[in-house]
């Protein structure tokens, strides 16, 4: 995916108030994996942390995984992202 295909999925998940978990899951993987973007687990937690309360239950997997290898600091980072995220949309 061409880096401004992920903006546009970005900017659809940040626009829209009823986003799928399964976008918002989506993210989360792109970020997780590094597929198409630079790895970047704040940002993964953040997605992941944003599906699991709209339900998606691997989300909430997902999110535990990848918050074991990540610092207290990073994960309030991620946690302060997805509640600004809530926020504004």
């Amino acid at each position: 995916m061409a880096r401004h295909e992920l903006v546009d999925v970005e900017s659809a998940a940040l626009g829209q108030a009823n986003t799928s978990s399964e976008a918002l899951f989506e993210l989360g993987l792109m970020y997780a994996t590094g597929r198409s973007v630079q790895t970047n687990l704040i940002s993964a937690h953040k997605w992941f942390n944003l599906a699991a309360m709209r339900g998606n239950r691997d989300a909430v997997r997902y999110r535990r995984e990848i918050a074991a290898e990540m610092s207290e600091t990073d994960i309030a980072e991620a946690q302060r992202a997805a509640r600004d995220w809530m926020l504004a949309h």
